[in-house]
């Protein structure tokens, strides 16, 4: 019999039927272990995202804190008051990180702990949950830092659960700096002729003089040195011991031509409380002209209209209208002037959403509490029946009543306002206020939350910081 043509191989011996499967399966098992490994590295990272957001949005709260409190007005604790900011897990900045800090939530669950510590001027390695044991030249008061430090446990995993672990954990940190420039140029900065420039946004371009109406109209800020010259946080607003807690009219119209600018003819129209006397013009008021001003505008309310000068009070403007420190590089424009009570009028009820017609008590806006002058130290702000995102009477450390005004150098020979047309100013620093409320000739009551100076150097080369207010809040990139 003759053997065939084709001789079929056998493809497997008896013993190796089946092995195939056997392959498959494992390489199943390896790539299923390596679908959840990727998903459990994956879900860690996410966490650690959350982590960092909420460690991010707690410091940021501290600063800001920190910042609306005035303590950067007050750098060596003049009036002890630090510690009812900064003074341990019961401080007003610890316990709002706190909260921020637990409601921003890590794989859907708070935290499992949060640290908050202080510190102060640049690259300082120490560290301490109280403020003031924080004793540095110049004090805490300046250029202050808050870290927050969140942590995680018990963190849902799959892949690990295979060797027995059933839960992991993520640690991170963030700090958070409330900078103010005066005097940076000594606290922080080994070149003592140099200073960290500012670029303040959001500024309204309400001009004023370096006088405090207060203090017998002594700086706010010394241009010599660059700081806050009557440091110290005051109640009442009486202005005593400090300039922090003030509470006056800014009134508008400079008489044009003289120097420093006189008052107009209109005094405010409504009492802060029933049994006050009406204000009226004079000595212990603070007078503003108007800035010049740009063509772009951001983060403007549905209520805006009206000119360039009326949107840049409800909205923000560009930054680089407001040069800190640059000599005669910022222009007052005396052309608002005829429209210039109007046009602050309807700005700022827009702004701060004032409910009450002008001429009557201002009603509906944010306030502070007690209304105007708090008696009591840290300031509160309570959200006003207007508030569109707050529920009336909710505590809050955001708002739009919050206000940041240049401070223009007027001891210069050349410092005269012209008496048309526009003059050049040299800004030596910003104000932050909070504003009461305005009437129909444009007067505004405010109240001093905190004071900045442009710095006591010359150099305004590098990166700018910038930020709302004149006590800027950044987060701080670790090294």
């Amino acid at each position: 019999m003759r053997s065939p043509a084709i001789r079929r191989r056998r493809l497997s011996q008896p013993g190796e039927r089946g092995v195939t499967i056997i392959l498959v399966a494992l390489s199943m098992v390896g790539v299923l272990a390596m679908a959840v490994l990727s998903i459990d590295v994956i879900t860690l990272y996410l966490d650690r995202l959350e982590a960092q957001r909420s460690a991010d949005a707690a410091a940021l709260t501290a600063a800001r804190i920190i910042s609306l409190s005035g303590i950067t007005g007050d750098p060596d604790n003049g009036t002890g008051y630090w510690s009812q900011i900064c003074g341990g897990e019961t401080s007003a900045a610890s316990q709002a990180a706190q909260a921020v800090a637990f409601q921003n939530t890590v794989a859907g669950i708070p935290a499992t702990s949060v640290k908050v510590t202080y510190s102060a001027g640049a690259g300082s390695a120490d560290s301490s949950e109280d403020c003031t044991a924080r004793r540095i030249p110049g004090g805490f008061g300046n250029n202050p830092m808050v870290t927050v430090q969140v942590q995680r446990t018990a963190l849902p995993t799959l892949f690990a659960r295979m060797w027995g672990s059933r839960s992991s954990s993520v640690t991170v940190t963030a700090t958070a700096e409330a900078f103010n420039p005066s005097d940076s140029g000594t606290v922080g900065n080994t070149d003592t002729d140099s200073i960290t420039p500012v670029q303040p946004r959001c500024v309204k371009p309400w001009v004023v003089p370096n006088r405090d109406p207060l203090n017998g109209g002594t700086q706010f800020v010394s241009v010599g040195r660059g700081r806050i010259q009557n440091p110290g946080i005051s109640l009442n607003g009486a202005g005593s011991p400090g300039v922090i807690g003030e509470n006056f009219w800014l009134n508008p119209d400079c008489v044009a031509g003289v120097f420093p600018c006189t008052l107009g003819t209109n005094p405010p129209l409504w009492n802060l409380t029933a049994t006050t006397p009406p204000y009226i013009e004079g000595p212990n008021n603070l007078q503003y002209v108007p800035a010049a001003i740009g063509t772009t505008f951001t983060a403007v309310p549905s209520c805006t209209e009206g000119v360039a000068f009326e949107k840049a009070i409800e909205g923000c403007q560009s930054p680089t209208n407001y040069q800190c420190g640059a000599r005669d590089a910022n222009t007052i424009d005396l052309s608002e002037l005829p429209t210039l009570a109007a046009d602050t009028t309807n700005g700022v009820l827009c702004l701060i959403h004032q409910g009450a017609a002008p001429g009557g008590q201002p009603t509906g806006q944010d306030q502070l509490t007690p209304y105007a002058q708090p008696s009591s130290y840290p300031f509160q702000i309570v959200a006003g029946t207007n508030n569109p995102f707050i529920t009336s009477g909710t505590a809050i450390t955001s708002s739009a009543s919050v206000a940041s005004l240049p401070i223009y150098d007027d001891t210069e020979g050349t410092g005269k306002i012209n008496s048309t047309g526009t003059t050049n100013v040299t800004f030596v620093g910003f104000l932050q206020v909070f504003i009461n409320g305005v009437d129909q000739y444009g007067n505004i009551n405010v109240t001093v939350l905190n004071v900045a100076g442009c710095g006591n150097g010359s150099d305004t080369t590098g990166s700018p910081v910038t930020g709302s207010s004149p006590v800027p809040v950044r987060l701080i990139t670790p090294p």
